[in-house]
């Protein structure tokens, strides 16, 4: 006769397990897509995870963008998933190497976002927008390189799906 011995998991650690897999969020890859408006405006669409490990991206990018004469830019985070320390640091960072050129950063964000700015009173550093169009009408820069290209807020919004 041979005796089998199984391992039975307590009910508490399988509906924990089931509770996990049910809050987990899907999460994108990292993707960083530039957006060049006239000679000195941009957007930077970010998705994904901006850590450790993908915020020196977005640095690398926003001094390149510098480097080409950008000095306006619109980030938007919509499709952010996870912004940790070192994410909000490559934006402070940015903010600050805009600011030194009579630049300027404007962030595009959802509610799951904004919650960390709130959280860490970068409120009160960043102009942040629910939208494209309203960060485009607060900002007379973005205003001036649309209407150079001849194009209104909502077309151009509309042509580079930003709606």
């Amino acid at each position: 006769m041979m005796t089998v011995l199984m391992r039975c998991r307590h009910p508490d650690a399988v509906s924990r397990t089931a509770a996990r897999k049910a809050t987990e969020i899907p999460v994108q890859p990292f993707h960083l897509e530039s957006i060049i408006v006239g000679a000195d405006c941009a957007v930077l669409r970010i998705g994904g995870e901006v850590d450790v490990y993908t915020a020196p991206q977005l640095r690398e990018r926003v001094i390149q963008l510098l480097a080409n004469g950008v000095r306006h830019i619109i980030a938007d985070l919509r499709e952010v998933d996870f912004l940790d320390s070192t994410g909000l640091g490559a934006l402070v960072g940015s903010l600050r190497r805009l600011r030194e050129q009579d630049g300027s950063l404007r962030l595009v964000t959802a509610d799951r976002i904004l919650t960390i700015f709130r959280l860490t009173g970068l409120v009160h550093v960043f102009a942040l927008h629910s939208s494209f169009v309203e960060a485009i009408a607060g900002d007379p820069h973005w205003q001036a390189a649309l209407a150079r290209e001849g194009r209104t807020t909502g077309k151009w919004c509309r042509e580079h799906q930003l709606l």
